[in-house]
């Protein structure tokens, strides 16, 4: 094998690593017989999880977005959609490992030795070792688990037509738990292939 093989080889082995790491999203949908796959959508907060704010705004446009892709149109300004989305979203924390921030950060070690040597004037030599240990780990990172629930309602009488929730896992700090991009990978992996198989949880990559 060439060595412009075995160099290509060799830097393709960290990006397949990334490839695999990438977090999946667990998805369960639920709905009863055929749900509708067409009219127009307007997205709400769930009722008793208020949180009217930037991150709500980027969870309501990921979701409206993935719902135009499957057949349903946004309602157009001042117009009553035919049905509401109703999104919730919550992010929890664990940790990862065990923490280490409190172990004594800095060991030494020392040894030595002396002894006599001979010349011709005679006289002694010394050896000194020194360790020095450090620890750098600090708190290990927690995991973030973000979770996105969705109700499909008709307008007209409230009935709900098609329900999922959708969650996943990230290293906090990672660009995967970033509320942005965790907003449009749960949006996407829930209501991606609507309505999807009722009752069954799946795995998303």
């Amino acid at each position: 094998m060439s060595k412009r093989l075995l160099f290509l080889a060799a830097i393709a082995l960290p990006f397949g690593a990334c490839a695999t790491a990438a977090p999946r999203v667990e998805v369960t949908r639920f709905h009863m017989g055929n749900p509708a796959r067409s009219g127009t959508v307007a997205v709400e907060e769930m009722p008793g999880n208020p949180d009217i704010s930037l991150e709500f705004r980027t969870y309501a446009g990921a979701v409206s977005q993935e719902f135009q892709r499957v057949g349903f149109s946004a309602t157009g300004d001042g117009a009553q959609s035919d049905y509401v989305a109703l999104v919730s979203f919550s992010r929890t924390f664990r940790p990862s490992g065990p923490d280490r921030s409190s172990d004594r950060p800095v060991s030494v070690g020392m040894g030595g030795g002396i002894g006599s040597g001979g010349g011709r004037r005679g006289g002694t030599f010394g050896g000194l070792g020194l360790g020095v240990g450090i620890n750098l780990s600090g708190k290990p990172k927690d995991i973030v688990t973000t979770e996105l629930h969705i109700q499909l309602r008709r307008r007209s009488d409230s009935t709900a037509i098609w329900e999922g929730r959708a969650s996943t896992q990230a290293k906090q700090g990672s660009a995967a738990a970033q509320p942005a991009a965790a907003a449009q990978k749960l949006a996407a992996a829930l209501i991606g292939g609507y309505p999807g198989e009722s009752g069954r949880t799946i795995m998303v990559k």
